[in-house]
This record gives C-alpha cells, structure tokens and sequence, in this order.
C-alpha cells in the first residue's frame, strides 16, 4: 500500500460545517501545517466548489480564489486542490484556479449524471490538472449503474474515480461491493470519500482499502459536513498500526488539529441527532445547517424535515427544497 495518498478535505467539506466562514488568516495557517506534515493533497474551495457562494448555498466570507491563492503560497511539497460541481463552478472558474496554481480538480456528479462531467475533465486534462471523477451520492445507485457512470469519467479522461458516501449512508458491505466492481471493471485509481454519520467513516474507509482503494480522503479534527469525515490524524494513526506508511507525520498531524483546527470548530464534532439523521435517511451532509435553519423558522423538529428529504431523494443542487418541505410539514402540523 506504499501508494496510498490522501486528500486533506478540510478546507473545502469543512467550509459546510462553519458556514464558509474561512478566513486567509484560517487557511493559510492550516495549509502550512499540513504542508510541513507532508499531507499529498489538500483541497481548498467553498463546500460546494468553484463558484459555490451564493444566497442557495450559503455566501462564503472570503472569496474563494484569495484561498487558493493563499493555500498555494503555503504549499510547497502538499497539492492545491479544488471542487467543481458543474452547473455551479464553470470551465472558466477552472482556468482562473488552475492559473492560481491548484494542481488537481475533483469534478463532482450526482452518481447518476456522469454525463455533465465530459468538457469539464477534458478542459482539466488539457490544462495538465490532475482530474478526478468525484461520484456523489453513491449510496443512491446499484452497483451496476455505479460502474457505468464511472466508465464514463473514466472514458473523458479521469485519472481517479471515487465512490463519495456524501450521506454517511453505507455500510461496510456496501463500500466493498462497490470498491471491488470498480476495480474489476476500471484501470484508474479508485478513491474513496466516507462521512462519519453513522459512526462507520474509520470503518468504511478501511473497508474500501481492503478493496484495492488507493485514494482516501480525511478531515483533520473531523472537520467536514454534518457529522465530519473520516478524521485525517486518527486515519494515519490507524494505518501506521497496519504497517501502511502514509509518508505523514502524525505529531504533527495532531498538533494541526489540537492547536490550529479545534479553536476554528463552532463546536466539536460528534454524532448528533441531526447527522445521525442524515445517514439513516441518506441526505446529503451539506444538508444540516439548512435543515436546522428551517426547522427554526417554522418550529418543527429538524429531523422531520431530513428524513421527508430522504424520501423524496432529494439532492446537492436542490437546497431550496429544504424550505418548501418544511413549510409543508408546518402546514400539516397546524392542521393536526
């Protein structure tokens, strides 16, 4: 396993969890420490992506190029990464990043819109970035359905394809079974991006490496959407135990998240009623802060809404939903 690396995705899922309330201050303080912890990859972006501040998403404190700006100037041995979901980010937002110096970009679908990733990875691959196919919501597609979408990043000129567990849904066997197929049917390197709702990212993420997954992604002090991710220092503690060397220096992977990360956190991360609510309905983590926004406004029980959400999968791209669903259980509730 000499080549597994790992993605530091707190500067970017973290956004989520602080209201993409990142400062230059913040992420230039981060950056260098997981810089001189030697973490490959460190992806900085509003928690949507390129282009993601917005009144539907939530409107960032700081623009998003300053960031990566700033994290690249901090960033000698780790790679600037960053987001596009397209549709939100464009093919020009790419271009001003890649000149800013981001070295890799993650192209982020619905599991089953494969298709809208096409001009985005090949402008990447023609900009020299390295491209990854990010598959989001992987929890919401048979296996089958999972490896044709991922064929087709593949087929437009990916070089990583990764099952992103956006909920915290799956299960251990289902990371497997999904892990295995793509490594059977795909030549890329597979990934794998887990949520810790369920209290199962150390474990899915363990899973998805027993299956060949050679690329994982981590949150430093499980920094990240709803519940957080698989948390960075813990993961590297765990696979140095394994006999697996990440090449990351694991003091200083604690002190990043002691020191610098914990004082950031609005509060600590742990499985609430909320998060646990997201992976058990299978809504997506960004979801949250949305949900309890608008349980507020209408005085209702937040999980309601999430767990309504579930039902009508409602996805990324659809946060303006969340309103309309707890209006209608409001409404449902004063008729009762």
């Amino acid at each position: 396993m000499s080549n597994l690396k790992i993605t530091e995705v707190a500067l970017r899922d973290g956004s989520h969890a602080i209201s993409h309330q990142f400062t230059v201050e913040q992420v230039t303080s981060i950056t260098k420490a997981l810089n001189e912890a030697r973490v490959p990859y460190v992806e900085v972006t509003h928690g949507d992506g390129l282009g993601g501040s917005s009144l539907q998403y939530g409107l960032s404190r700081t623009d998003e190029l300053k960031l990566i700006e700033a994290a690249v100037g901090f960033a000698d041995f780790s790679k600037i990464s960053v987001l596009l979901l397209p549709g939100i980010g464009t093919i020009e937002d790419l271009k001003v990043a890649e000149n800013l110096g981001a070295k890799m970009v993650r192209v982020a679908t619905h599991v089953t819109e494969a298709d809208v990733s096409k001009q985005h990875i090949e402008t990447a691959k023609e900009l020299g970035m390295e491209t990854v196919g990010f598959l989001m919501m992987s929890h919401m597609a048979p296996v089958e359905k999972l490896v044709e979408q991922a064929k087709l990043m593949e087929s437009y000129g990916a070089d990583v394809v990764y099952v992103t567990d956006s909920a915290g849904a799956l299960l251990p066997h289902e990371v497997k079974e999904r892990i295995k197929a793509l490594k059977q049917e795909l030549s890329v390197e597979i990934g794998f991006h887990a949520h810790n709702n369920l209290s199962l990212a150390m474990g899915n993420t363990l899973a998805a490496i027993e299956e060949g997954a050679t690329r994982i992604d981590g949150s430093v002090r499980c920094l990240g959407a709803g519940a957080g991710n698989t948390q960075t220092e813990v993961l590297v503690a765990v696979l140095e135990k394994m006999g697996i060397d990440t090449g990351i220096d694991l003091y200083k992977m604690m002190d990043l998240a002691e020191n610098i990360v914990a004082p950031i956190l609005p509060q600590p991360q742990e499985i609430t009623k909320n998060s646990l609510t997201l992976g058990f309905a299978g809504v997506y983590s960004s979801f949250q802060v949305h949900a309890n926004r608008a349980a507020k406004k209408f005085n209702i029980d937040s999980r309601d809404i999430l767990v309504e959400l579930g039902k009508r999968e409602v996805v990324g791209g659809q946060e303006d939903m969340i309103i309309d669903v707890a209006a209608e259980l409001a409404k449902a509730k004063s008729l009762v």
